[in-house]
């Protein structure tokens, strides 16, 4: 099986791969894109054209997302993946990108039963087997709509890999050479301080979003592990050193390049 689709990808790419100066704009314009090496940018526009091959990307709210946007989502969404089984992004087809914000329907069960249900303005959704949701005004490339570092589409693709276990838990799908307990007791522990220095009205580097929860933490760390991880190497060093394992990548170094 693993041979077929490595096939498959290869006649994809021969007639799919993204125009080489479509390419070259794109990854211009989104830093946490610089300082990538020869080999990893032929990775990336592999896996970015499989990506538009095997994703339909769609837009709502009366947007039309021109080449340039498709390859812009594509490109990022990747980026957490580029050292990884593509396979990780299996599993759903669709994106859909409306022009801005968008409302979300929520709803939450009490302790009693009692549904409660609301609308709620987001920038971004990752549906469990379901569509990845953006806007494209905070997942233009460059935005940062929330400071340094943030990036709402890896931030809904760590949450689609966070997913792959089940429930978007911060416990994404370890490698076999990583240890389970040393990811639990690093991330539990920079999250509690965290909250705790959120709660006390305290300034972050990181995004104070990441104290929502333990799936927003993995969400919001992951974005500025590739996209600002001095934030993370100066807050919280044992996060980024897990970042690394998991993700097989090491951002600082690579960003440092192209600086």
């Amino acid at each position: 099986m693993r041979a077929w689709r490595a096939w498959r990808r290869r006649r994809l790419l021969a007639c799919a791969r993204i125009d080489a100066g479509l390419w070259a704009r794109v990854t211009a314009a989104i830093p946490c894109l610089h300082g990538l090496d020869d080999a990893e940018q032929a990775r990336l526009r592999d896996l970015a054209s499989l990506f538009l091959r095997e994703k339909r990307i769609l837009g709502a709210g009366g947007f039309e997302p021109d080449e340039e946007a498709r390859a812009a989502i594509a490109a990022q969404a990747c980026l957490p993946v580029l050292a990884l089984d593509a396979d990780l992004l299996g599993g759903w087809r669709t994106v859909l990108v409306y022009p801005g914000a968008f409302l979300s329907r929520q709803h939450e069960v009490d302790e009693a039963g009692v549904v409660t249900e609301w609308e709620d303005e987001r920038s971004g959704e990752a549906w469990p087997e379901g569509p990845l949701v953006l806007s494209w005004e905070e997942a233009r490339p460059g935005a940062e709509p929330y400071g340094e570092g943030s990036n709402v589409v890896i931030h809904e693709i760590a949450h689609k890999l966070d997913q792959r276990t089940g429930e978007a838990n911060g416990l994404p799908p370890l490698h076999r050479d990583m240890d389970p307990q040393a990811w639990a007791r690093v991330m539990s522990a920079a999250y509690e301080r965290l909250r705790r220095r959120v709660a006390r009205g305290r300034a972050t580097a990181v995004d104070p979003y990441a104290a929502e929860d333990p799936g927003e933490f993995f969400a919001v760390v992951s974005e500025h592990f590739f996209c600002a991880p001095w934030l993370l190497l100066e807050e919280m060093p044992e996060v980024y050193r897990e970042l690394s394992r998991f993700y097989r990548q090491e951002p600082a170094r690579r960003l440092l390049r192209s600086r």
